[in-house]
């Protein structure tokens, strides 16, 4: 054992004994007893029952490892665990303060907080003290939910609801129907959260499992969403995100900056690439033969950008969809910065998605969107970019253009 037995056993005060400590961990997975550990080590078995148990006191429970952190790889869970309970124990003995256990912890200040005076105990002589075992088996019992649902106890609520669902109503609507309909009567209001934890949690049956169905997203069961920083990078080169757009992209004053994304055939095996300019609408249209990889969209956007003049080379949006992993590769050929928008945010190409929406009505959903030649392609945005707008005051997209470049 690659530790130095104390020899002087006198009491030494209140001194951090971080070596003892993580020998007597040691010892004590090795089989050791608690006894048998201290009297090696050369500290009292009281301070080993409380190593071991957080000063709960209690015996027979095994010793944890010194703690400096418990921060799991993608972050903490949503409830504190028994080890993090007997950190705060331990560090509180140590009079750290609730910042610092916080940092440690991985969680939020008010968190270590709000759990010390929810779990403490009254001590001798009228001090407050914090038992972390005592404490975990409180939040044990205080977890399971008594209380009746409110959709399981409202059989009125109960039935507006499954008529909504059967209209194919989304969650979010019937809460605001209901509001509306019932605006004195709050026990006919819920939150949204409250439908889909009726609709996807075992075991409740508030309503019918076949209303699952009715979802626009026809899951039967709840996909948890993935933390942000336990999300794996997304293309092996590095994005800009579109918060490092220049602002000049934003009020639309200046053209040249793009909006691009992919229009999908049936089965997703056709595609065809659409771009729109910001301050224009101007359209253009990627033929995209055979497939839409990334290899295939680089080679048509960088074949497109070649024909634009100088000042309408300024920049490009796109989605993180997987059909830019070359991103870096067109931007070395055309000297345009790609910004890539954040998940699930199509409103930052806006101008594309309402492009996007016109154009479902040459290339309607589920057709074979590879049989349109780029001919047909050219005469579509021809057609597109000689319609009036609303939004440029009733001028077309080539107009606009065509007075934007002799300004």
């Amino acid at each position: 054992m690659d530790f130095e037995i104390r020899v002087d056993r006198k009491p030494q005060g209140r001194r951090k004994l971080a070596r003892e400590r993580e020998a007597y961990s040691r010892l004590v997975q090795q089989g050791y007893s608690n006894t048998e550990a201290c009297r090696t080590i050369g500290v009292h078995r009281r301070t080993g029952n409380k190593w071991q148990n957080g000063r709960s006191g209690e015996p027979g429970r095994r010793a944890v490892p010194p703690i400096t952190t418990v921060v799991p790889p993608c972050g903490p869970a949503r409830y504190l665990a028994q080890d993090e309970r007997i950190h705060i124990a331990d560090r509180l003995r140590e009079k750290a303060t609730v910042r610092q256990i916080a940092a440690e912890l991985g969680r939020s200040p008010s968190t270590v907080s709000r759990e010390i005076r929810r779990n403490r105990t009254d001590g001798t002589r009228g001090r407050w003290q914090y038992r972390p075992h005592a404490a975990q088996a409180r939040a044990d019992a205080r977890r399971p939910r008594s209380k009746a649902r409110k959709i399981t106890s409202n059989p009125e609520l109960r039935d507006a609801v499954q008529a909504m669902l059967d209209e194919k109503w989304s969650p979010e609507q019937i809460c605001h129907a209901l509001r509306a309909q019932f605006p004195d009567r709050p026990e006919m209001h819920v939150v949204h959260e409250t439908v889909y934890q009726a609709l996807y949690v075992q075991g409740r049956g508030e309503l019918r499992r076949e209303l699952a169905g009715a979802l626009r997203s026809g899951r039967a069961r709840r996909r948890p969403q993935r933390q942000a920083n336990c999300r794996r990078q997304r293309f092996t080169d590095p994005m800009v995100m579109i918060s490092e757009r220049p602002a000049e992209a934003g009020d639309r004053a200046v053209p040249g900056h793009w909006e691009g994304d992919l229009i999908l055939g049936k089965g997703n095996k056709s595609a065809i690439g659409t771009l729109v300019e910001r301050a224009t609408r101007y359209v253009m249209l990627l033929h995209l033969p055979g497939s839409h990889g990334a290899e295939t969209v680089r080679d048509a956007l960088v074949a497109t950008a070649r024909t634009l003049p100088a000042e309408l080379k300024r920049s490009l949006a796109w989605d993180q969809g997987s059909e830019m992993a070359r991103h870096a590769d067109f931007t070395l050929a055309t000297d345009i910065p790609v910004y890539f928008c954040d998940p699930a945010s199509p409103w930052q190409r806006g101008s594309n998605e309402n492009t996007n929406g016109l154009l479902r009505q040459y290339f309607p959903k589920g057709t074979d969107l590879s049989v349109h030649t780029p001919k047909h392609l050219a005469a579509v945005a021809d057609q597109l970019n000689r319609r009036p707008r609303k939004t440029l005051g009733w001028e077309t997209p080539a107009e606009r253009l065509a007075k934007l470049l002799t300004a």
